[in-house]
């Protein structure tokens, strides 16, 4: 039987800064309608995947990122 692979998070990886006034990072942990990627797909450690979640809302309230989109 074959064992999984574990996951590596990428923000811990490749030393990625979260901020909300780089929306085009954040965008990479949304999907194309606006919502936040769960953690199993973004494959991202939790505490990496609570400060993506914190950062995207307040880029959010910033009016930097749409709540949702049009499908």
């Amino acid at each position: 039987m074959r064992r999984k692979r574990r996951q590596v998070c990428e923000v811990c990886k490749h030393n990625i800064q979260l901020n909300y006034k780089r929306p085009e990072e954040l965008r990479r942990y949304m999907n194309r309608l606006g919502k936040i990627l769960p953690r199993r797909v973004s494959r991202l450690c939790a505490k990496h995947q609570r400060r993506v979640s914190r950062e995207i809302k307040r880029a959010r309230v910033m009016a930097l990122l749409p709540y949702e989109v049009e499908p």
